[in-house]
C-alpha cells in the first residue's frame, strides 16, 4: 500500500537490544512501517545492507528482530550479485525500503553500478517510504559527513538528491560531526542541512520536511544555515514517539 505522498525518514536511530535476540527494532522503524499505511496484512520490508557490505551475519540479525516485531522483511544483496532478478519489480512490492548503516561512498558506487539511483526514485515517488540509518539517511540527500574515507570526517557531495538538502547524522554521539557540517556550511560545499541526534528521525513528504520525530528522550534534530558567512543552528524539538 503506497503512502500517500513520496515519502522519507532519514534518521540515526531504529535499533536497540533485544531481551531475546541482540537486536530489536526500535520505535523509528515502527514509525517507518506507519506512514507507509499499511494495514490488514503483515507489513513488507526490504532491508538493503549495500552500506556494510550486504553482511549474512547481520541480515541474520535484521531477521529475528522482523519476527519478533511480526514484520515480512526480505533482503535485496547486490553482493556478489544482485539476489533479486528484478530490483525495481522487487521494491515496488514493499511497504518500507530501510537502509543500513556503513559506508555512504560505496553505497552510492554500488548503487549506481547497477543503476539503482534510477531505480531508487521511482519506487520513491510510486509511494514505497524509504527509510534508513546513517549512511542509510545521508544517501536520500544532496550530501554530508561521512567517515567513509578513513578515520576522519570528509565531505561527500554525490548524494540522491531525492532531497535538496545534505544530511548530518550521529549529531551528539560523535564529536567531529557538528563542527564538521558548520565548516562545510559556512564554506558553501553544503548547503542547508538537516542533522539528527542518535534516536532521532526527520520525515519529509516530497522534498518538505514534515515532522521531527525521536524514540529517545532529550534528542533533537538541527536545521543550519549559513547567511553572509555566519553560520545558524536552530535547533527542532521532536515528537516523541511514546
Amino acid at each position: 500500500m503506497p503512502a500517500g505522498a513520496p515519502t522519507i525518514l532519514a534518521t540515526s536511530g531504529g535499533y536497540k537490544p533485544g531481551q531475546r535476540t541482540r537486536l530489536e527494532f526500535d520505535r523509528l522503524v515502527h514509525y517507518a512501517v506507519e506512514l507507509s499505511g499499511v494495514s490488514g496484512r503483515t507489513p513488507r520490508i526490504a532491508h538493503l545492507g549495500t552500506a556494510s557490505g550486504d553482511q549474512r551475519w547481520f541480515a541474520a540479525e535484521m531477521d529475528q528482530a522482523a519476527r519478533t516485531a511480526g514484520f515480512d522483511l526480505s533482503h535485496l544483496n547486490l553482493f556478489t550479485m544482485p539476489n533479486q532478478e528484478d530490483p525495481e519489480a522487487y521494491l515496488l512490492e514493499q511497504d518500507v525500503v530501510w537502509v543500513h548503516g556503513g559506508s555512504v561512498v560505496n553505497l552510492l558506487a554500488v548503487w549506481r553500478a547497477h543503476g539503482l539511483d534510477a531505480v531508487i526514485r521511482r519506487v520513491w515517488e510510486a509511494g514505497v517510504v524509504l527509510a534508513g540509518v546513517s549512511a542509510g539517511s545521508i544517501c536520500w540527500f544532496q550530501g554530508g559527513t561521512t567517515d567513509s574515507f578513513g578515520p576522519g570526517l570528509q565531505p561527500v557531495t554525490n548524494g540522491l538528491a531525492l532531497l535538496p538538502y545534505a544530511n548530518g547524522v550521529h549529531f551528539d554521539s560523535e564529536a567531529g560531526r557538528r563542527p564538521m557540517v558548520h565548516r562545510l556550511v559556512s564554506e558553501g560545499v553544503l548547503g542547508e542541512t538537516h542533522c539528527t541526534d542518535d534516536g532521532v528521525g526527520l520525515v519529509y513528504r516530497r522534498t518538505e520536511l514534515a515532522e521531527v520525530v525521536s524514540e529517545a528522550r532529550g534528542r533533537a534534530a538541527y536545521r543550519v544555515t549559513a547567511s553572509a558567512g555566519a553560520v545558524a543552528e536552530e535547533r527542532l524539538e521532536p515528537r516523541f514517539l511514546g
